[in-house]
C-alpha cells in the first residue's frame, strides 16, 4: 500500500495499550492529520516492533514499515528479509532500505546511524511522507543522559533524546516513546507475535552504550525512569534557552562580510555558548566541513574568549575583543 492510499482519522486505542495518537500529538504538538501517513524505522528487534504494532492499530492502513539493511553483517539481509515477510502477513506496507558503499572507516555506530536517517530520510522525501517515528524509549533516555555526564556536556546535549525535531525541510523525525519502558515494549511485540531479530551490536562491548546499559542493569541504584523524566525536564529548560538564544542572535550578532560579530557582553555563559554554537555551525556549514561542536568544546572556547584569547574550532578561528569576530579559519599550508 502506498502512503496516501488511506485517508481516514486514528482508531480509538485499546485502554490496555499506550495511546500512540496522543503520544505522537504530544511531541508534535498538534494531532496527526486525517490523511497524513507515517513511516516507521523497524529494525526487526522488539522496541521497533511494538512501535510499529502501536502504529499499524492507530493509524490502519497508513503506515509503511521501514528497514534499513547496512550491510554491516553476513545474515542482514535475511533479517530484513524477515521483518517484509512478517510485516507482509499483517497487511502492514514495508520496504527495505539498503546502504551501497564503502566499509565505514571508523566510528561504526555513529557513521551507521547517519547513512540509516538520511536512507530513512530519502524514502519519506520520495514518497511524501512527513513523519518518521522510531522507537526510542525511556531506557536509551536515561542511557543517553548517563553518557552525556560522563562526557561532561552542556543542557543542550544533556537534554537527551528530543520527542520531535526536522529532519531535513518537510520531514519531522518523532520519539513518542521516550516514557515507555523497554520492558513494556518487549512485552507489545511478544503478544503481537512478532519474530524478533537479535542485533550483536547491542552487546558490543566496544561501544559506549553497551557498557552503559550493563552498568544500568547492574546499579539498582540507578532508576532509569527517574532518569529519563530528568532528561525531560532538562529537555523543555533547553527549549527556554533555545527561545533566549534565538533571541540574542537577533540582537547580539551580525555579519560582516565572510566573519560573524559576537557581543556577548553581560550575558549568562548558558547564552554565550548558544550563540558560539550557532556561529561556529553556520560557518563551519559555508565550508562544508560537517563537523558539530561538542559542548564541552564550546564551553573551553567560550572561556578562552572571556580571557582574551582566541581559538580555532570546527574550521572557525574566533578572535576576542570587545567584542568577539568569528570567520573561516584559513586552509592550513599543505607540507
Amino acid at each position: 500500500m502506498l502512503p496516501g492510499s488511506a485517508c481516514a482519522p486514528s482508531v480509538t486505542p485499546d485502554p490496555a495499550s499506550p495511546d500512540l495518537a496522543g503520544l505522537i500529538a504530544a511531541a508534535l504538538g498538534r494531532p496527526v492529520g486525517t490523511c497524513e501517513h507515517l513511516a516507521v524505522a523497524t529494525s526487526g528487534g522488539p522496541d521497533s516492533l511494538a512501535l510499529l504494532t502501536l502504529a499499524a492499530a492507530a493509524f490502519p492502513g497508513r503506515v509503511t514499515a521501514l528497514t534499513v539493511d547496512h550491510r554491516l553483517r553476513p545474515g542482514s539481509a535475511a533479517e530484513a528479509a524477515s521483518v517484509a515477510a512478517q510485516c507482509a502477513a499483517r497487511g502492514i506496507a514495508h520496504a527495505t532500505l539498503v546502504r551501497d558503499g564503502p566499509a565505514f572507516a571508523a566510528n561504526l555506530q555513529a557513521q551507521a546511524r547517519a547513512a540509516r536517517y538520511h536512507l530513512l530520510a530519502d524514502w519519506c522525501a520520495a514518497h511524501g511522507v512527513g513523519l518518521l517515528l522510531t522507537a526510542h524509549h525511556a531506557d536509551d533516555q536515561a542511557e543517553t543522559l548517563l553518557m552525556r555526564l560522563n562526557r561532561g556536556s552542556g543542557s543542550a546535549g544533556l537534554a537527551g533524546i528530543r520527542a520531535a525535531r526536522a529532519l531535513g525541510q518537510d520531514l519531522t523525525l518523532v520519539r513518542p516513546l521516550l516514557g515507555l519502558r523497554k520492558a513494556e515494549l518487549v512485552g507489545i511485540a511478544v503478544a503481537a507475535g512478532w519474530q524478533v531479530v537479535a542485533d550483536p551490536a547491542n552487546h558490543d562491548p566496544r561501544h559506549d552504550r553497551t557498557a552503559t546499559r550493563a552498568l544500568l542493569e547492574a546499579t539498582p541504584g540507578l532508576n532509569a525512569a527517574g532518569l529519563a523524566a530528568a532528561a525531560g525536564h532538562l529537555a523543555a529548560e533547553a527549549e527556554a534557552l533555545d527561545w533566549a538564544a534565538a533571541r540574542a542572535w537577533d540582537g547580539r550578532v551580525r555579519a560582516d562580510g565572510l566573519a560573524l560579530i559576537i557581543d556577548a557582553a553581560g550575558l549568562p555563559a548558558a547564552l554565550v555558548q548558544r550563540l558560539l554554537t550557532r556561529a561556529i555551525t553556520q560557518l563551519s556549514d559555508t565550508q562544508h566541513s560537517g563537523q558539530t561542536p561538542r559542548g564541552g568544546d564550546i564551553a573551553r572556547l567560550a572561556a578562552r574568549l572571556g580571557a582574551g584569547k582566541g581559538g580555532t574550532l570546527a574550521g572557525v578561528l574566533a578572535r576576542p575583543g570587545q567584542v568577539w569576530r568569528l570567520l573561516p579559519a584559513p586552509a592550513r599550508r599543505k607540507a
